[in-house]
Formats: C-alpha cells, structure tokens, sequence
C-alpha cells in the first residue's frame, strides 16, 4: 500500500565521497535556489538526488547500497523521484540502468544542466560562485580545476572526471570574495591535482599566482592545500607559504608508494630519492610544514620487501599526518591488466602495520606540542567541549583540539591562543591563555 509521501515539492541532495562531490553537490545547491526551488541537504524531500562516488570499491558499494536504499523508498512511497549522479553514474550507468531500472534518471560528472532540466530548472550561467556551502560556515572548499591529465595506472578518475580543466584566476577571487562575505574564514583549495594548475588556461603553472591574488580577499585568514602531484610541483609556493600568514604550513601530496619498482609501475613519474629530495626540500622551505600523505598496499606485484621498504620509508620520514589505503583493482585502469596478487588479508594486514606506526609517529609529535600555545580555529561545540583545529589541520582528516565549554563562550569560526595541557595520539587538549 502506498504512503504518503514525507515532504512534498523538496529537493533532498545527498553527498557521498570526497570533498570534490561535496563541492558539486553545493554548486548544484544553489542552482535550484536560484530557480526558487525548495531544497535540502542531507534532510527529507520527496525527490532525491543521490551524488555518487566510484573510486574504489568501498565507495562504489556505499554508493550502490543507497541508491537501493532510496529505490526501495520510492517503491514504499515515502519518495516520489530518485535521480543519481556523480562518478559512479558516470562510470557506471549502462550497468546502472540495467541493474537498478527504478531510478527515475542517471547523470554523468559533466551533465549539471540536464539534471537540472529533470527537476524543473534552468542552468543559470550567470551564477559564478555562486553555491549553497554545506560545511560548517567557517570554512568551505574552493575547486580550482576539475579533472586530470596524469597517467597513473590505478587511478579511474580520468575515466570519471575527464582532462584537467583549470578555473580562471579572476572566476575563482570572485568565488572567494563571495564566501567571504558570507562568513568563510578558512579556504581549503582543492583539485584532482593542484600542482598542474594553469598549465592548460596559461601553458605555465601558476598555482603561486593563484594564492597570491586569494591572499589580498579581506576576511579570508586561512588558506590551505590539498591534493598536490609530487612531480612538477612549482616551488615557488613554498615561499610564498613560508612568507604569507594566510597561507597555512601545511600541504596534502598523495604519494603512495617509496618503491622504484612499485611506483613505475604505478606511472608516477618518480623515484625514490626524488620523492624523499623533494620532502627534503619542502621542509628546509618551510620547517613549520605539516606534511599530510596518502599511501596504497597491496598494489599488483608488491613484495615483502617493497613494503618493508615502504614502512621504513614512513619511520624516517615521519608524516605528521598520514592515511593508508588498500589497493582495489579498478578495470579500465592500466593496473587491471596486471593480476591482483596480494591477498585480501595480506592487504589489511599491511594497512594496518602502515597506521600504528604512524599512530606512534603522530603519539610522539604530538607529546611536543604539549605546553605550546597555538592558534586554534573552533569549529563546533560537542558536548562539553568546544573542538578546533590549528593551521595544521585540515576538517574530518586530522587532529582536532579540544577546550572545555565549562566556563567559556566561543563561537565558530572565532581564532584563539590555546596552550595544550594534554595529547594523545590524534586529539590536543588545551586551555584558552589567559
């Protein structure tokens, strides 16, 4: 028996994945508030749209299993409309039609107006950054190029996100001062791959160019990096770090594996001594610098002796953030054409090693700190603490600096001086310095 639908005429967005699909889905967002339509984030509505992740398998099944959540929904009636979209669909959506024929509608990463047809809008072109945030009003990400030109063997994202595609300078300040002026105080620059920014707008990579027109939008205090390629990173943004306060000590540079053999393989473009030359170089520009890495086990043809090689790699070179992925083998990739060779438990037994060292790396740099005073962003009030983060620390990812709501008032977005009485592997604790 049908029921009624929860709340009629609301667009319900939902967001799976990374921070790019956060992104998307805010730019979607405002697209339907301009065209006057009733919309949610995460929330109910009667008709949903589903922003897919197709990276690895753990993020296509969560993908599949809630767009079979939302069918079924629809079937029960508590739905009218489902539409998907994002990079499974992209990937996927011959299969997903095939499969899950209840959608009412699947979009590709590239087709926002046509999605936008389906709910009864318009793509409205004049709104340059102009999106709905969903994160906390005191930061938001800023998406400087969408794509990726690199060759890396296990990697779909090309298949998903197309060629790189740099945003103009002079789009991406406009974008900034419009969050500005909404409350945004920390900006979290993201991309496939920042280091390639501009090469295709400009024939040169002008990422420094970039931040140094960022830094001059007043009321933006914290700029931050994430997802720089190794190769070809233009080091003249080091100084620039070093030098400019608004740019936080601080940068995401995926590297995934140290083992020469491992990363030709996986088409890196590096080696090891230039991946460890380059580390080298990154903190002799900036020894304030918190490096943050990404790593992958269990890629095709890794050894024992690769991977101790890799985890030795991460004992010398003591990350101060660090997470670890197990390799999934992604057809269509250039690894697919090589057998996937280590075990599944082989896989999460070297994850495993990879992070409890880096939880005693992390344990240890944190000890230092206790005692320090450091400038701390609040991001919300949990309980009987308010939680922040300091410039060393990016959302959702890394370490997070507690401060007891006992016989305090701070609100988000609001910078104090904070002096850590306590740490343990991942969290601070500390008291406002009087």
């Amino acid at each position: 028996m049908r029921t009624k639908s929860l709340v009629k005429n609301t667009i319900n967005v939902i967001t799976l994945g990374c921070s790019k699909n956060t992104y998307d889905s805010e730019v979607l967002l405002g697209q339907l508030k301009a065209n006057s339509k009733d919309v949610v984030h995460e929330g109910e509505g009667n008709i949903v749209v589903i922003n897919t992740c197709g990276f690895i398998d753990n993020a296509k099944e969560e993908s599949v299993n809630t767009i079979l959540e939302y069918v079924q929904k629809k079937q029960d009636g508590l739905v009218d409309k489902v539409f998907v979209t994002g990079c499974l669909s992209e990937r996927y959506k011959p299969e997903l039609i095939k499969e899950i024929p209840d959608v009412d509608q699947y979009f590709g990463t590239t087709e926002l107006p046509q999605l936008l047809t389906a709910l009864g809008a318009d793509y409205k072109h004049e709104l340059i950054g102009e999106r709905i945030t969903t994160t906390p009003r005191n930061y938001a990400y800023l998406k400087i190029a969408e794509g990726c030109d690199r060759p890396c063997s296990f990697c779909a994202i090309p298949l998903m996100r197309g060629k790189h595609k740099s945003t103009p300078i002079e789009d991406l300040v406009l974008e900034t001062e419009k969050l500005a002026s909404k409350g945004v105080k920390e900006l979290i620059l993201i991309a496939q791959d920042l280091t390639y920014y501009g090469l295709d707008l400009y024939k040169e990579r002008r990422l420094a160019d970039l931040l140094k027109a960022l830094v001059k939008v007043d009321g933006i205090e914290w700029i931050r990096l994430h997802y720089a390629f190794p190769t070809g990173f233009p080091m003249e943004v080091l100084d620039l770090m070093r030098n400019e306060p608004k740019i936080c000590n601080y940068i995401d540079i995926p590297l995934q594996h140290i083992s020469d053999s491992i990363l030709k393989s996986m088409r890196r473009g590096t080696s090891m001594i230039k991946t460890t030359s380059l580390l080298q170089e990154f903190r002799s520009a900036v020894p304030d610098m918190a490096i943050r890495t990404t790593l992958i086990v269990g890629y095709p043809g890794e050894t024992e002796a690769d991977f101790q090689l890799l985890l030795n790699w991460v004992k010398e070179m003591r990350f101060e953030r660090l997470g670890c992925f197990q390799y999934s083998h992604e057809e269509d990739t250039k690894a697919f054409e090589l057998i996937d060779d280590v075990p599944a438990e082989v896989k999460q037994q070297r994850a495993n090693e990879i992070m409890e060292v880096q939880s005693q790396i992390s344990w240890e740099l944190n000890q230092q700190k206790v005692g320090q005073v450091l400038k701390v962003m609040i991001d919300r009030k949990e309980g009987q603490y308010y939680v922040g983060r300091t410039e060393y620390d990016s959302p959702d990812v890394d370490n997070l600096v507690y401060i007891s709501a006992v016989e305090v008032y701070l609100s988000p977005g609001t910078f104090v001086e904070v002096q850590i009485q306590k740490a343990t592997d991942y969290d601070l604790f500390g008291v406002l310095k009087c």
